[in-house]
């Protein structure tokens, strides 16, 4: 009789005893273990509680992909994150969230998009005015602000003043802020609770939908027609004919603000301070630009031409991925690779990772978007900075137009140059980077 094998499990003591360090960052001590342990491992994070973690790429493929229909997002995103954003396209389950990608799927196709490349060309344009030439300064700000307006102005075109921006960036990143406490610290729910700080942060979620809900009524009573994405989510029609209530509109403009603006911006600026260490890709990037554009001033086929600046980007998402880990829970019984899992355990993808793996990956640590040329590409099971299978991000066309577009501007305008020793991170509920300094030498 072939025995089973069996999951390799971290005890609730060790976790507990790197607590601090967790909250800190937890990716030191999921490396250990993983070094220790294998590519999957169970670690207890409370006397009943476990999570199983994993960086098996084909593993991720089968779960996200082959048998996805057993697979359901965990409590993290359809409940917790649920109550500061709705049930959207990012946290909703089953037939809900089918009806919900069927019928916004279309606002995200390339065609469409085409028509909002020049709002996003201005907003990235307006943010870098605040570029301060051979001064050293950390670039996060300066992006971060950069990818929430160019959500804003995707969607509302100039619909939403500039003290309601200000309010609803705030307000979304007050509340990624406090879900990370209440993730990171589980053992002090019953604090968050008692103090009030959930609470708080509730009642900036319901300010931002009231804000948002007076830029839809002004949007709709004006029947002026800014082609942007609200309107598309405004004629958009279920199979019935009906479109969608005002709630479920909501909701869903609050996932495009969380998931659209800071993984984003993350992204930006971890492929910023790559070029800052690899000037030669500053200049491949520009001069494929001048090529491109001595043959055509349309935006479109700046994006889509763009080869070198989009190796440069997934290089960085490789290195760097935004979403760096990827939940699930299974529904029924399953197994892999001789490993079995009862229904309902949690399971935790790291595509950090995956995307380092040494088996998976030749020189995993090193920057090298040569790997991503036209015909090299062997990577679709084992990347996933987008995620993969139908839930696949929808808005990952959206993403990298915005990035390609940012990163030959600013190549365009200026020479990046290091004022850092290494790439710092601060893995929240995305990777975010930390002291990004750089300086910025006006081209000539």
């Amino acid at each position: 009789m072939k025995s089973k094998k069996q999951i390799p499990t971290v005890p609730f003591s060790k976790f507990i005893g790197n607590s601090l360090e967790i909250l800190k960052n937890p990716l030191p001590f999921h490396h250990k273990n993983f070094t220790e342990q294998g590519d999957v491992f169970r670690l207890k994070i409370g006397f009943s509680n476990s999570v199983v973690f994993v960086r098996n790429a084909a593993f991720a493929e089968y779960v996200l992909q082959t048998n996805q229909k057993n697979y359901k997002k965990s409590k993290i995103q359809t409940e917790d994150l649920v109550k500061y954003v709705g049930k959207g396209l990012l946290t909703a389950e089953g037939e809900h969230w089918k009806k919900q990608r069927k019928l916004i799927q279309p606002a995200f196709h390339k065609k469409q998009l085409q028509s909002l490349l020049d709002s996003i060309k201005n907003a990235i344009l307006s943010e870098y005015k605040k570029i301060e030439p051979n001064q050293v300064m950390d670039v996060f700000p300066i992006l971060n602000d950069l990818a929430f307006q160019t959500v804003v102005k995707s969607l509302f075109s100039s619909a939403a003043n500039q003290g309601d921006i200000n309010r609803l960036q705030y307000i979304t990143e007050a509340a990624q802020k406090m879900l990370v406490k209440e993730l990171r610290q589980p053992y002090l729910g019953w604090w968050f609770t008692w103090s009030g700080e959930i609470e708080k942060h509730l009642k900036l979620t319901d300010e931002a939908r009231q804000i948002l809900k007076r830029i839809v009524a002004e949007r709709r009573e004006s029947q002026v027609k800014e082609n942007d994405l609200l309107d598309m989510l405004l004629d958009a029609k279920y199979d019935d004919g009906n479109s969608m209530e005002e709630e479920q509109l909501i909701d869903e403009i609050l996932i495009l603000f969380t998931a659209g603006h800071e993984t984003t911006s993350n992204a930006l600026t971890f492929t910023t301070q790559l070029l800052a260490l690899h000037p030669e890709w500053q200049e491949q990037i520009y001069n494929e630009r001048v090529e491109i554009q001595e043959q055509s001033s349309d935006l479109m086929t700046l994006v889509t031409q763009s080869k070198i600046c989009q190796q440069v980007v997934e290089e960085a998402m490789r290195l760097y991925p935004p979403v760096y880990f990827i939940d699930r829970v299974n529904i029924e019984a399953d197994s892999f690779n001789g490993l079995d899992f009862e229904a309902g355990s949690n399971l935790l993808f790291s595509v950090y990772e995956m995307h380092r793996h040494p088996d998976l990956w030749e020189q995993p640590n090193h920057f090298n978007p040569e790997r991503f040329t036209e015909g090299s590409r062997k990577f679709s099971s084992q990347y996933f900075p987008f995620g993969a299978g139908p839930r696949k991000c929808i808005g990952n066309n959206f993403a990298m137009f915005e990035m390609i577009i940012a990163i030959s501007e600013l190549t365009a305008m200026y020479k990046i140059h290091p004022k850092f020793d290494t790439i710092d991170i601060t893995p929240l509920i995305t990777l975010k980077p930390k002291n990004a300094l750089l300086t910025f030498e006006r081209r000539s």
